[in-house]
């Protein structure tokens, strides 16, 4: 099964969606990248790398889940990617 026309292995576009999706709950929750960051136990370098449109960086389950607890939202909400 092909996403957006892209093969397979290549799941760019779904890391680029999270990190948007970690912005937007973040920016909701009124937290900034370093106050998220400190909560989750990441440096705010690494948590802007997540966020950044322009760049992937692939994320554990483990800080997934950990994203999601901080935000006060179910870990799924970090995946629902738009159309």
């Amino acid at each position: 099964m092909e996403k957006k026309g892209l093969p397979l292995n290549d799941n760019r576009q779904y890391y680029i969606e999270l990190g948007y999706n970690i912005a937007y709950y973040r920016k909701h929750a009124g937290l900034t990248q370093e106050a998220l960051a400190e909560k989750v136990g990441i440096s705010r370098q690494h948590l802007g790398a997540i966020e950044a449109p322009n760049l992937v960086r692939p994320i554990s389950l483990e800080l997934l889940f950990n994203l999601a607890q901080a935000l006060q939202v179910a870990p799924y909400k970090l995946l629902v990617f738009r159309e």
